[in-house]
């Protein structure tokens, strides 16, 4: 057999560890699959004394991980400790200017500064992976970049966010509002002590322009995905949701348009109704789910696991196999210099149809106020739901309608004109329906 691919592992969390355990229990299988061994030589992590269920006695210790990069026993450098910048993207870049490959689970470094790492890694011959950065440990980035390689894939989208999608699908199932969802994801561990990438959609919009760098062969752009979280949504608009035949999930969603020389890039992340006998609608707790549409293969799903240690650790363990076989393609489908510029595409002239939620004072003459905001505006209502609240005086009521097919700047015209009226109590909710 081939000699080992040495590698150095930084970042020694949950999924460190889980890296650590795969190896030493499937190390025989991963060595007869990768055609060598697959062997961790050093390992660095903030706290050497720290416990973490694995023996570390057989690897060398770096306190400074960038160290790695100048080491000639490690090959592949393994980067787990997260974050955009800092100590994370200095490995990052120092590991791919010395010839070194890299795998990571970095999505945040990756929608940041992937482009810049791409281009390292082609100077200087190395290999970049990271699978694990989306959707853990779903087969998705290897899917859409090599699976459908010989598809123009014209739309992707899908559950992005276990910790969303274990909130809302708690909230469907138990009828209890967001705060207290979210609290028990906290205790449960689906949710971090700050939860607001997840809940606000920044996770999931690093991974959306990722993924649609990788299937459009367009160049990153993270700035420009339309995010929007689910800190807004109430038990009763689950209720509404499932009273019109859909369940609420927050969806990554990104397409092109335009012809290409003048290629436009839509990206949004954010709360859709989908209907119940849509594939994601079925796709509940702590699960991520991506649809990628190709002109020849039709509609694919990738769902599984999307975080934890175990998942993680295989998507980082599958991208050193790849590795160590040599198969390393240009880290976006295709070389840094062909992924084509695309402007931002303006979402106003997108058609569709759309939940809008309002609480509104309790008094005469709102309903026809809105009614004459939605014709103003030319959008068209198809259904209409009143929710009465406890008797009393002055209490705010929960009004949901779903507009007919429109333009989204329709929709946006109407509430403009709706704005700074008394009659409504607060901001509100627009979510479309995924079509």
């Amino acid at each position: 057999m081939a000699e080992s691919l040495r590698i150095a592992l930084a970042g020694l969390g949950t999924v460190g560890a889980g890296v650590i355990r795969l190896l030493d229990e499937n190390g025989a299988l991963i060595a007869r699959r990768a055609g060598r061994p697959i062997e961790i030589v050093a390992v660095s992590a903030r706290d050497r004394a720290k416990d973490r269920g694995v023996d570390l006695s057989a690897y060398a210790w770096e306190d400074d991980m960038t160290a790695f990069a100048a080491r000639d026993d490690v090959d592949v450098v393994v980067e787990l400790v997260g974050g955009s910048d800092g100590p994370a993207l200095a490995l990052a870049r120092k590991a791919l200017e010395n010839g070194k490959g890299l795998v990571t689970a970095n999505k945040a470094m990756v929608a940041h500064h992937g482009l810049e790492l791409a281009e390292l890694a082609e100077q200087s011959g190395a290999a970049l992976r990271y699978e694990a950065a989306v959707a853990g440990g779903i087969p998705a980035i290897k899917g859409l970049g090599e699976g459908a390689a010989a598809n123009r894939i014209e739309r992707i989208y899908g559950i992005l966010n276990g910790t969303c999608n274990y909130i809302l699908s708690e909230m469907e199932s138990t009828g209890r509002d967001f705060a207290d969802v979210l609290s028990e994801a906290q205790s449960l561990g689906y949710a971090e002590a700050d939860p607001t990438f997840d809940i606000e959609g920044v996770d999931a919009a690093h991974k959306l322009s990722i993924l649609a760098a990788l299937g459009f062969g367009t160049r990153l752009d993270f700035a420009s995905v339309d995010t929007s979280g689910i800190s807004r949504i109430r038990a009763a608009d689950i209720a509404q949701a499932d009273a019109l035949g859909y369940v609420i999930r927050l969806i990554g969603l990104a397409d092109v348009s335009g012809s290409e020389e003048s290629r436009q890039l839509f990206q949004r992340v954010a709360p859709y109704l989908v209907a119940k006998d849509h594939p994601l609608a079925g796709v509940s707790g702590p699960t991520n789910a991506v649809v990628g549409e190709g002109n020849f293969s039709g509609r694919l799903l990738f769902e599984g696991a999307g975080a934890g240690d175990g998942p993680t650790a295989s998507a980082v363990v599958a991208d050193l196999i790849d590795m160590a076989r040599g198969n390393t393609p240009p880290p976006f489908s295709i070389p840094v210099s062909a992924l084509e510029e695309s402007a931002p595409a303006d979402p106003g002239h997108r058609r569709n149809r759309a939940y809008i939620r309002m609480v509104v004072a309790d008094r005469p003459g709102v309903l026809a106020e809105i009614t004459a905001a939605m014709r103003d505006a030319e959008v068209s209502i198809e259904s209409f739901i009143q929710h009465g609240q406890p008797d009393g005086d002055d209490v705010p009521v929960l009004i949901g309608m779903v507009t007919h097919e429109s333009p989204e700047a329709a929709v946006s015209k109407a509430l403009a004109l709706l704005d700074g009226s008394p009659s409504l109590v607060e901001e509100p909710l627009v979510m479309r329906l995924l079509g």
